[in-house]
């Protein structure tokens, strides 16, 4: 009876978590409809972001929501440019699979990044300590700030971005805990297990 009623309390937060993790299997391999998935769980997460008070996780998702248009069409684009080069034009090459290729950051581009990493979190570290009831500021900006280039570089199908998910994850888990969130909490864990998974199956596809 506990156990049907926390569900029924909380059946938001797990559609979102299970979303979610469909949103990194996914990932890992690389499929397109991780977009899809994205912006369902993204819509999600406003709402159970917003009443855990935790505002700039909530603006992170909506985001999210452009983002994944965006990397939608950089993925799809991708794989027709991939596709043509090679004479090989079909709908399995231009959609399904998103076959952008997989690439890495070079030093001028992890400069810029970092630039904007650091831009991102002061401005929202100002914002939600001087104007919201945020019980973390500091924390709640760096995993949006982090996750803001994490899910560029994923946009943009850069391979290093499995590393910043390692570190957001990591810390994600021990906020959540603090804010109750334990659906999320699940979530964040498979989240962090699947960063090395991901990690290990993206650097296979740079060196088949």
């Amino acid at each position: 009876m506990i156990i049907t009623s926390w569900i029924s309390n909380n059946w938001i937060e797990i559609f979102g978590a299970v979303a979610g993790i469909i949103y990194v299997f996914l990932e890992v391999k690389q499929n397109l409809w991780l977009w899809p998935v994205g912006i369902v769980t993204s819509a999600v997460y406003i709402w159970v972001f917003f009443t855990g008070k935790l505002y700039a996780d909530m603006s992170l998702q909506v985001y999210y929501l452009v983002i994944s248009c965006l990397g939608m069409y950089w993925w799809i684009k991708g794989s027709e440019l991939r596709a043509q080069s090679a004479g090989q034009i079909s709908k399995g090459d231009s959609g399904i699979h998103g076959m952008l290729k997989v690439t890495r950051v070079n030093l001028k581009l992890g400069l810029i990044l970092l630039i904007i990493f650091l831009a991102l979190f002061s401005v929202m570290y100002f914002v939600l300590a001087r104007f919201t009831d945020s019980p973390v500021p500091g924390w709640d900006s760096f995993i949006t700030s982090l996750s803001v280039v994490a899910t560029w570089m994923l946009a943009r199908k850069i391979f290093e971005h499995w590393y910043l998910w390692i570190v957001v994850n990591s810390v994600a888990v021990v906020l959540f805990i603090t804010r109750g969130l334990y659906p999320t909490v699940v979530l964040y864990i498979i989240y962090g297990i699947m960063s090395f998974v991901g990690l290990r199956e993206w650097r296979r596809s740079m060196n088949p």
